[in-house]
């Protein structure tokens, strides 16, 4: 394991430019969407982070061709060999992302079969699949659960359906948009999330020549098409990236701007960052002209010195506060003077990575109550989603385990702020959704270094 750590000097502050670029829980189900295609699809701006090298390899053993295009991040599928995959070569990626549940439709429609195997992801809760597989078999496939994972046919192909979903999932609807798109009939989706991921991917199915209705409510409706061609598109940045950056410059009282980072898709976040005590500057990307070598857009944050505010705050499906965002951000609640109050409403099990916290020095209790008003389907069930921070605390250093995505990066994040060198476990779990992230801490002028 020595290979997979991280010694983190802490106490300096965050202080530079980075960029990120397409968002992972975007570019990921573009990928697969270039499945359901007849032509190339061109995907632009694409991270090279561990999910990506998963879809990438899932496409390649299913007979689709990726190579890389000639800019910087660009990949370009080609579908036209579209083939089974043996179980045995499939489940090499079992357990190593959530990915392949949404092969399920574009398989089903291109070879009448599918094979998922076992899923893997982070642990912040069950994430049970039952969603996927009930709309599904809404559409008129059929799921046979065998020891090494699912098999899927359509004897009688897809057909669209009325389907509501008992939560707006981000995945059950990204899965009733990849299998609607081309089964036949009209599917009206209730309760859908409306992410601007989802937006993002409504707008690549568009490109192929979709048929997508987004209206009030969360109702979307599909009207299936015969066929589809392939894309080109740029993803929208990665809001969750962009706003643990901004995190770890308030944690660290520095001044960090994030390229990229677009002010519609992060405004609850900014609110609630303004609202603590940060500060941040909305700079608009200017074209190049004449003399002129034009800008990037992003946003610079930024701590003005002084004392952090606390803070109340609940995660929600969008527009609500994302689950993503709080884990970095209660690094920084743990410099606010007061109590800040977090109720986790979207996983059951996201404050597991408080206890690390609180090893540093941090004084953070966990509840099983409802510490909000947001309608909540945990409460009463025994699980410990609400938290409550009092601070200010000085954070120490101290040897640290990632145990999933987000919260790894919020164990960096306090590492990073606090006094003393920490050494971090687990770190190239990072590496599945934030690219380069060592490469950017040392542009940022992080004392970070590999043992």
């Amino acid at each position: 394991m020595t290979d997979d750590v991280l010694v983190v000097h802490g106490g300096t502050p965050l202080e530079g430019r980075i960029r990120v670029r397409g968002a992972k829980n975007l570019v990921s189900k573009a990928m697969v969407a270039a499945l359901l295609g007849d032509s190339p699809s061109r995907l632009y701006d694409v991270p090279k982070i561990r999910d990506v090298e998963v879809v990438r390899g899932l496409l390649g053993l299913h007979g689709v061709k990726v190579t890389d295009g000639d800019e910087d991040g660009e990949l370009v599928f080609d579908p036209a060999n579209v083939e089974s995959a043996s179980t045995d070569q499939i489940n090499v990626h079992a357990g190593s992302s959530r990915i392949p549940i949404l092969f399920c439709g574009p398989l089903l429609h291109r070879l009448g079969h599918a094979f998922i195997p076992d899923l893997g992801g982070c642990h912040i809760g069950p994430r049970p699949i039952d969603f996927h597989l009930q709309a599904l078999r809404e559409f008129g496939a059929t799921v046979e659960k065998r020891p090494e994972g699912l098999h899927l046919s359509a004897p009688n192909g897809l057909h669209g359906t009325k389907f509501a979903l008992p939560y707006p999932s981000v995945g059950a609807t990204e899965q009733v948009l990849l299998t609607a798109v081309m089964a036949e009939g009209v599917t009206e989706l209730r309760n859908a999330a409306v992410e601007p991921e989802i937006i993002d991917l409504i707008c690549v199915l568009q490109k192929m020549g979709a048929i997508i209705k987004v209206h009030t409510d969360r109702v979307i409706e599909i009207q299936g098409v015969p066929k589809l061609h392939g894309y080109t598109h740029r993803p929208i940045p990665d809001r969750i990236e962009a706003a643990s950056w901004a995190a770890a410059a308030l944690a660290t009282r520095g001044h960090v701007e994030v390229l990229g980072a677009q002010q519609a898709d992060m405004m609850t976040f900014l609110n609630i960052f303004r609202s603590v005590g940060g500060e941040y500057e909305v700079t608009d990307a200017r074209p190049p002209k004449l003399g002129d070598p034009g800008q990037e857009g992003g946003i610079r944050f930024w701590h003005p010195g002084g004392e952090l505010k606390s803070v109340a705050l609940e995660t929600d499906v969008h527009p609500g506060f994302m689950t993503d965002w709080q884990q970095p951000l209660v690094v920084a609640l743990t410099q606010a003077r007061g109590l800040s109050i977090v109720h986790e409403t979207v996983y059951e099990q996201r404050l597991g990575y408080t206890e690390a916290l609180n090893s540093m020095g941090a004084n953070i209790q966990v509840y099983r109550d409802c510490l909000g008003g947001t309608p909540c389907r945990f409460g009463r069930r025994n699980f410990k989603h609400s938290a409550v921070i009092a601070g200010p605390s000085k954070l120490h250093a101290a040897d640290l385990v990632i145990p999933d995505l987000r919260a790894g990066f919020s164990h960096l994040i306090a590492a990073l702020a606090a006094e003393g060198t920490s050494r971090v476990y687990g770190v190239d779990l990072i590496n599945r959704g934030y690219e380069d992230f060592e490469a950017k801490l040392a542009d940022l002028g992080a004392h970070v270094e590999r043992p």
